[in-house]
């Protein structure tokens, strides 16, 4: 796969790909959303091997989906912070967690709450303009002229 080409296409799917599209960086993005921010979180979490989890944490970092921080000089330890445009990717998080509810979902799942009410959180996406769901009847894709 060609990260490059898909970085800089007309495409904005392969775009977001290029930066978060493989299921390790997901993943990660979903611990940080559940709190966690150090290596060892991540790892224990993931069951992922610490060479690949590096080169993940660098490359969400580089893409400025998370944030570096060092929060230990002795040792030296660093922790990863979800950006804003991280925080950005949650919704999608969850849009890909109700879509594989709804198609793999055979045993116990977890589910998303809302903290306020306790009540489960169904994700729907919609156009934020007119506030109705995304379908096939309520998009289609332009190309840039």
């Amino acid at each position: 796969m060609d990260i490059e080409k898909l970085s800089s296409g007309t495409c904005p799917i392969s775009r977001a790909l290029a930066l978060v599209g493989d299921a390790w960086s997901a993943l990660i993005l979903r611990d940080a959303s559940r709190g966690m921010t150090q290596f060892d979180q991540f790892r224990t979490s993931l069951g992922i091997a610490p060479n690949i989890l590096s080169r993940r944490l660098k490359a969400l970092t580089e893409a400025g989906v998370l944030e570096k921080r060092r929060y230990s000089e002795r040792p030296p330890r660093d922790e990863y912070i979800l950006t804003p445009a991280g925080v950005d990717f949650l919704p999608i998080l969850a849009a890909m967690g109700e879509w594989g509810r709804r198609h793999n979902g055979a045993g116990r799942l977890s589910v998303l709450v809302n903290p306020k009410t306790g009540e489960r959180v169904e994700p729907l996406v919609i156009d934020r303009v007119t506030g109705q769901p995304l379908t096939p009847a309520t998009m289609r894709l332009e190309m840039p002229a």
